[in-house]
């Protein structure tokens, strides 16, 4: 290649549609799908990566088993996860695991978000992580109706807690 600033215009047009197919022509996603059908939904749907002939710059996959950039299924795993159980750096759903975790039911994750809560940053009702916040936390530091941290441990907390989390007592050394 010359150096740009020494190409004519027709020349760097040239060289960007050369960069452009060969970009193109050097990845391909993925796109897979089961024929199997459940619900009207395919068992299993692929979708990563891009799709140039469509247009798409990332997959979405939609399926009972869904993985993808964009996953959408009863079970998701992708970037983007949404679905009953979900996996992905953001995942939506009754039971998430991900970097961020947000749930109506049990969230797990770097930040979680749900009912129960498990995370480097947990809130819900039930918090459990090196920053919780919730009406029962536990956690390095903790804030809510009831909580468990370094500074202080509410009686309601621990009786709670090691009600759902036997030997948690113990594990954090909590005197009764």
């Amino acid at each position: 290649m010359n150096n740009p600033e020494n190409m004519s215009c027709d020349e760097l047009v040239a060289e960007v549609k050369r960069l452009q197919t060969f970009n193109r022509g050097n990845y391909k996603g993925i796109r897979k799908q089961s024929k199997t059908m459940l619900w009207g939904l395919p068992l299993v749907s692929i979708a990563m990566g891009p799709n140039f002939e469509k247009g798409e710059m990332r997959g979405h996959a939609k399926g009972i088993i869904a993985i993808g950039d964009f996953a959408t299924g009863v079970i998701a795993i992708g970037g983007i996860a949404r679905g009953v159980v979900a996996f992905g750096g953001l995942a939506l759903g009754l039971f998430s695991f991900g970097g961020c975790a947000l749930s109506l039911l049990f969230a797990f994750g770097g930040l979680a978000v749900g009912a129960v809560a498990f995370g480097g940053c947990a809130l819900g009702l039930v918090a459990i992580g090196g920053n919780a916040i919730g009406y029962y936390a536990v956690g390095g530091k903790a804030f809510g109706a009831h909580v468990i941290d370094s500074a202080k441990q509410s009686p309601e907390a621990v009786q709670f807690f090691e009600r759902f989390v036997p030997g948690l007592t113990e594990m954090l050394r909590i005197k009764k």
